[in-house]
């Protein structure tokens, strides 16, 4: 069985940084895109970063600059490094990727969440 689990998050100063990180864990064929999103309280879920297989990235405007994504295919981790972090940046931050467990068709995973504070 396919899980994805974020671990990282916690609380933070503004202008500080973190990292968070993510494992796909199972019987893993493959994974192509990778992403990390966030929902911020009394707002609507957000795409921050993607990544795909090749590595190339997207950033959201919000974040262009502070944080990087990258990933480690040998692993299936993929990282969300942050700094300069601003109070508005306080949300839940979720994993999610396209997987393919053993022969079955793709499927799209979302991690359980890992909580960011970020205080002024």
């Amino acid at each position: 069985q396919v899980q994805l689990v974020e671990s990282g998050g916690g609380l933070v100063q503004s202008g500080g940084s973190l990292r968070l990180s993510c494992a796909a864990t199972g019987n893993i064929l493959a994974i192509n895109d990778m992403a990390w999103y966030r929902r911020a309280p009394g707002k609507r879920r957000e795409r921050v970063a993607h990544i795909s297989s090749a590595g190339q990235t997207q950033l959201a405007d919000s974040v262009k600059g502070r944080f990087t994504i990258s990933r480690d295919n040998a692993n299936n981790m993929v990282y969300l490094q942050m700094s300069s972090l601003l109070p508005e940046d306080t949300a839940i931050y979720y994993c999610n990727a396209n997987i393919r467990e053993g022969l079955n068709p793709w499927v799209n995973y979302w991690g359980q969440g890992t909580q960011v504070a970020v205080s002024a």
